[in-house]
This record gives C-alpha cells, structure tokens and sequence, in this order.
C-alpha cells in the first residue's frame, strides 16, 4: 500500500522526506569485515578481469550487494556492512525463522489480542478479528502483501511478539548475521532495529532452503478470504479478493516489467530505512542474489531499477571478476566436509546428510498450494541437503542452492 505519513514510520509505506528520520549519508568508518577485509571498506569493492563490465555508473543506494547464491561468492559490494534499519525485507528473517513451526493446513481463529500493537499505516493484507485463516493464508499475506497483521497473528500464534523478536535475534546469530538487532518482527521502524546488505541477502539464502519459504516469495497473485457474512437465503458466504506481489521485479508496474529469471525474495519501504529490496534471479544456469538498500534516488521504483542493474552486471560478469568476499555459512555448518553417496544417490552409511548437487536443474513445475500467479521458486533437487537433528545443514564448500523453476514468459 503506497501511503504517506508523518507519523511514526511504518513498514512498507512511501517514505517522506526528513532529515531527523534519514539515517547519516555516510558510512561509518568501522564496519564488520565478516565475510572478508573488502568487504568492512566502504564505497564500492570489486575486483574487474579482462572482460568484465564496469559497475553501472549511477547507482545512487547507500548500500548493496551482488552475491553468487550457489557458491557463496560477492561478486561486488558498496557498504556492505552498513547497519541500516531494514524495513520490510526483515520479514525474510521472520519467515526463516517462524515458517517451519507451524503446518500450512493449520488453522487459526484470530482474535483482538493476536492484532494489537500493528503500528500506525502499517502495510497489511485485511486479517479480520474472528475469522478463521489457514497458515498458508497468513504466509501469503506476509509475502505478497507484507501484511503487518498476518505476522502478528504468526507472532501470537508462536508465544507472541517479545517471543518472537527473541527467536529471530537467536537465529540471525546462529546465520552470522551480526550486524542485526531485531525490535520488531514485521519490519516496522524501531529504535535501535538495523540489519545490512550482507545479513539481507544470508536471510534470503537461508530462507531459500526451504520450499515453503521459495513458493510463497515467488507467488504472483493469489486468492485471499474476506469477511464471512449472512445472505438474503439465510446462509453464510465467505468473500475473497486477489492480492498481487508488491516485488515489482516480480509482478512488474506501470514502469517496470518482470525480471527475466526473477524468483523473489522480499521489498520494504519505510521512513526511517527509505527503500529495501533482495532479489534472487537465475539466467543461464547462474543463481544470483541482490540486495539494495535507501536509493539516494527517490524515483518511482528506483530500488527495483537499480536491483535490475546490479543483477544485469552480475550475470555480464559472470566468471570476469575475482571475489571479494563471500557469504558465510552459519555456525556449526560444516564447510569442509564431502558428504558421500551410494550408487542409488542416498546417503552413505555414517555420512549424516544425503549428497548434495550444486547444479541448478531446470524445472517447470508451478507452486502449489492454492496460489494463482506464475509459480516461480526454487525447488530441491531429488534427495538434497538433510537437515540434521541439531537443527543444521550439513554441506560441501559450494552452498547448494536449489533447483530453479524459471519464470515461463
């Protein structure tokens, strides 16, 4: 929802202008060098071979990240560390984290307490009091809409919101992200909430592991239940109405078209955070994350036009340009180790995880669900990464990303 408010800021809303509400135009001169030396620097990091496209000249982001999804390499990077308040692109960490609790087919009633304390203008998808949503309802509130109120019923349903910014600060550490500090769950601007370009785009790489977590970032368009109400028969009927993607890359705008090979992840719009965006794409068998964060430009969707650059770079310099960092594994990961494989491509005995292929595969199949919009995700290869009983991914040196299932245009 584009609205405009010179209340307190709020997730996923147009910014308006403030110089106490902007953060300074200048990085600090310390930053976190996680990830590589390069990386902690300020102003732009990379490292051009022969052949290899200059960075566009006019991206105006204070900062960003370009990052092989598969390998874990940064390709190029402006600020990287930069803690920033994030907007609704923390909503990746909220579903990473919250996601796996709860089945889709389970169903809530939602009550007045499961609503309160949604900031003012919020974004949100139309969560009514004493409805009933299926948590695959609510997710798809979450990602298409960056409903403020689907994560809030999510949040009542898992112990409530001080539980929940809790389990998202826990598991930012355990991903390395160390630049976060999460307040709120939804994004919503809060003193003290920052994350950065890097943490964003290891949210978006963790979250990408799951399926769930791939259908829901990449759904179009989907059916959302409405308000149950009686009719001249004397019956109930429950309404519905579409909601749309508001990724721009994704569903596309009156200025924009779909990304070719877009798939997700998540956009924000605050205040305090300006304009956020990640983004994952796949062309020619090449997986690539992007994150941009508060365009200096402040252009009708400017944060996606830059994305789009910074991802046609990327692609363009494929294998011209030498890493200056990468994304790191989150701790207790195994980076070192080859888990083996039998003939029939399961696990081998004592190895603990099942082979892992760092290959994207073609697929075609569209998400599931009850989504109606293209089904772009990225979908496991057959007998992918085993999650072990301590809860981690046991993997090689090269972070498998999953297959992708391109976008058909």
């Amino acid at each position: 929802m584009t609205l405009s408010f010179t209340a307190p800021v709020f997730a996923d809303a147009s910014p308006t202008a403030s110089p106490t509400a902007s953060p300074s135009a200048t990085p600090p001169a310390n930053m976190s060098s996680l990830g590589g030396e390069r990386l902690g620097r300020p102003g732009n990091q990379v490292n051009l071979g022969g052949g290899a496209p200059v960075l566009p000249a006019d991206i105006t982001a204070r900062s960003w990240i370009v990052a092989d999804a598969e390998s874990g390499d940064v390709l190029a990077a402006h600020n990287a560390h930069w803690r920033l308040p994030p907007a609704s692109t923390l909503k990746m960490l909220f579903a990473d984290t919250v996601l796996p609790k709860f089945p889709r087919t389970t169903s809530h009633k939602v009550t007045p307490s499961d609503l309160a304390g949604i900031g003012a203008g919020s974004s949100v998808v139309g969560i009514k009091e004493n409805e009933t949503y299926t948590v695959h309802d609510l997710w798809l509130g979450v990602f298409l809409k960056s409903g403020n109120d689907a994560v809030h019923v999510l949040s009542s349903m898992n112990g409530g919101v001080r539980e929940t910014v809790k389990d998202m600060q826990a598991h930012a550490d355990d991903l390395q992200a160390l630049d976060t500090r999460v307040v709120s769950p939804d994004g919503y601007d809060a003193g003290g909430q920052v994350s950065s370009a890097y943490d964003l785009t290891l949210f978006a790489r963790s979250g990408l592991q799951k399926k769930d977590f791939r259908e829901y970032c990449s759904t179009v368009r989907a059916t959302f239940p409405g308000t149950t109400a009686g009719n001249k028969k004397g019956t109930s009927a429950r309404a519905s109405s579409e909601i749309r993607n508001t990724n721009r890359l994704l569903s596309g705008d009156s200025d924009i078209t779909p990304y070719q090979g877009i798939a997700g992840v998540k956009n924000g719009n605050t205040t305090n955070a300006g304009a956020t965006f990640t983004g994952v794409a796949e062309r020619g068998g090449k997986v690539l994350l992007v994150t941009v964060m508060n365009p200096e430009k402040k252009e009708h969707n400017e944060v996606y036009k830059e994305a789009a650059q910074l991802l046609d770079w990327g692609f363009q310099s494929a294998g011209k340009v030498e890493p200056v960092g990468e994304l790191v594994a989150p701790k207790g990961v195994d980076t070192t180790a080859q888990p083996g494989a039998n003939a029939s491509g399961g696990a081998s005995p004592g190895t603990g995880a099942a082979h892992t292929s760092t290959k994207p595969v073609a697929a075609s199949t569209a998400a599931k669900g009850g989504s109606t919009g293209i089904g772009v995700a990225l979908g496991l290869t057959g007998g992918f990464v085993a999650l072990l009983a301590a809860g981690i991914f046991l993997v090689n040196r090269r972070w498998p990303l999953p297959d992708l299932m391109r976008r058909r245009r």
